[in-house]
């Protein structure tokens, strides 16, 4: 019978490839929220007084950051305030905004809910429905998402953003950008954002060196309320291509992603030196007023185009 390494207990829940360790349902809960709270201090994410946004999708990556986060939040470390959007998808989105309810309000968090609709005048599904779009739907769902938190964040006097990026999603982001040859967003992969423009609220990764598999069980070991389903357009993307190969090394190698964000960790300042951009005086949108490097923010550019203005 399997024991736990670190307590004697049984039974184990999980046992760590990388590592070796064996762990019961307790320890697992405790080795995990410490392990996130020591990379928050390492990587100096969060300091005291922050109010931190977290981008709570209701899906179970960024759940896992609102339970963690709503630890310092009870000791008054921080203040926490969750933004969720609706992005328009029939048949999935409804259940993630109501689950994403359910835990703000189960922890007494702040709590806003907007659309891309809103604020663009089209759902992520009828964007995709007409054929004359020029982008797959990850490339407008990324692009109104960052604009929509970004510009609530800042109107809610929010110092940092939390998001729920994982292990799994560092390495894809990591090999898909080297693969297209984008330097420019190898630069700025990492934990912790350096905006460009004061007005870009700076962005964390409170789950960076957490496996998408153990964020899964740590929501199920902690019994909370999460969307399991699938984004019905992620399978699309370059990103899923990149993560099913990621998978499939992971099974033989199961150190790779690990290996790979530490390799690229210790790279990057070597590649921010030589490609890094200096933090620039960027103009603003003269649709919007956010941040621009042109008339246009690509969020107004896009919207420009999708509802066929002049």
């Amino acid at each position: 019978m399997n024991l736990c390494t670190k307590c004697g207990a049984t039974p184990v829940i999980v046992k760590r490839k990388a590592s070796g360790q064996m762990l019961c349902k307790a320890c697992f809960i405790e080795s995990t929220t410490e392990k996130v709270l020591k990379g928050i201090r390492r990587n100096k994410l969060i300091e005291k007084g922050d109010k931190v946004a977290v981008a709570l999708s209701g899906g179970k990556d960024s759940v896992m950051v609102l339970d963690i986060l709503h630890s310092l939040y009870e000791r008054n470390i921080i203040d926490l305030i969750a933004i969720t959007i609706d992005e328009g998808i029939e048949g999935y989105r409804k259940h993630g905004v109501e689950i994403a309810a359910k835990n703000a309000q189960k922890l007494g968090i702040d709590h806003r809910i907007v659309s891309i609709k809103d604020y663009f005048g089209k759902t992520l599904d009828e964007i995709m429905a007409d054929e004359s779009r020029e982008h797959g739907a990850c490339t407008y769902c990324g692009v109104f998402r960052r604009w929509i938190i970004n510009k609530i964040a800042r109107e809610e006097g929010a110092t940092k953003i939390a998001t729920g990026h994982n292990l799994d999603d560092e390495t894809q982001a990591i090999l898909m950008n080297y693969l297209e040859g984008n330097i420019d967003n190898l630069t700025r992969i990492g934990a912790k954002s350096e905006p460009k423009n004061d007005k870009f609220t700076v962005k964390i990764k409170p789950l960076r060196e957490i496996p998408e598999k153990e964020i899964g069980l740590y929501v199920v070991a902690r019994e909370l309320d999460v969307h399991f389903d699938e984004c019905p357009y992620s399978r699309e993307s370059f990103r899923g291509e990149v993560g099913r190969f990621v998978k499939e090394l992971s099974v033989n190698h199961p150190t790779i992603m690990y290996s790979t964000l530490k390799g690229f960790d210790k790279i990057k300042p070597a590649i921010k030196k030589e490609f890094g951009g200096k933090k620039s005086s960027m103009g603003v949108c003269i649709k919007c007023g956010e941040p621009a490097s042109h008339d246009l923010c690509r969020a107004c550019l896009f919207s420009k185009k999708i509802n066929k203005e002049e």
